[in-house]
């Protein structure tokens, strides 16, 4: 059933749209993936370009055979900031794809695991990531620390999903202050962000259904001489008074 009242019934439309989706998204990835890992040698710019074409490319898929598009608000908020860190609302495998093409270059946090994938998770290990092994709390934060310190001041951004996993759109989840933690030992600011993909991209669904995601970019939280759990404290206040208008 749609996650959503608003949502049209399941027809074979959707289901033969989403089928065509997840059988392009798939070749395509490794095909990009391969050519990402041909491009190794090349400067970490090309390899990013690269995955950002192949986003631009998942997305046109999208639209084209589930009827899904995106907006976004906000973009004056991060038009004039060198480097931040992005705390975002996780709901669903877009915000994972579209962010990529929304932000400034950047690293993601992500889990180990992921990158022993065949072909694309070998390709994602060529783009800066900062991947932990969530078994191990203490090390994992070090980790975040200390790689997000180094691609900070390296110039690139990173992301964050302080929920650690994807949830559903009526679902109210902890955040975790990894990402507070790292703006507090920094001192960069921290851009919030709420969306609301999970509604028609469902979390771990097959059925993608017709709509238009939002994606909303809050204003810079500043980091400066503040403690994680208060910055992380503003950055939850705003999104969850963002997500009530999505």
């Amino acid at each position: 059933m749609p996650p959503n009242s608003s949502l049209p019934t399941l027809n074979y439309r959707i289901y033969l749209g989403s089928l065509l989706f997840s059988m392009c998204m798939a070749f395509s990835a490794v095909l990009i993936g391969i050519i990402i890992l041909a491009c190794y040698f090349f400067p970490f710019s090309v390899r990013y370009q690269a995955s950002q074409l192949w986003v631009h490319f998942t997305l046109a898929a999208a639209k084209l055979f589930c009827g899904i598009d995106y907006q976004v608000e906000g973009l004056e908020h991060i038009k004039d900031i060198p480097v931040a860190i992005v705390l975002s609302k996780h709901q669903s495998a877009f915000e994972t794809l579209a962010l990529r093409i929304i932000l400034p270059h950047h690293a993601v946090l992500l889990k180990k695991s992921l990158l022993r994938l065949p072909v694309w998770g070998w390709a994602m290990a060529t783009l800066k990531p900062i991947a932990i092994d969530r078994s191990q709390k203490r090390h994992a934060l070090r980790s975040l620390v200390e790689k997000g310190r180094g691609y900070l001041q390296e110039g690139l951004w990173v992301l964050i999903f302080p929920e650690g996993t994807r949830a559903a759109p009526d679902e109210t989840t902890k955040f975790n202050a990894g990402g507070a933690l790292l703006a507090e030992k920094t001192a960069y600011p921290v851009i919030p962000i709420a969306l609301n993909s999970g509604i028609y991209w469902p979390r771990n669904g097959f059925i993608k259904y017709p709509g238009t995601i939002k994606v909303k970019i809050g204003p810079p939280i500043s980091s400066q001489n503040r403690k994680a759990s208060d910055i992380n404290n503003e950055a939850i206040a705003w999104i969850t008074q963002a997500m009530a208008t999505l």
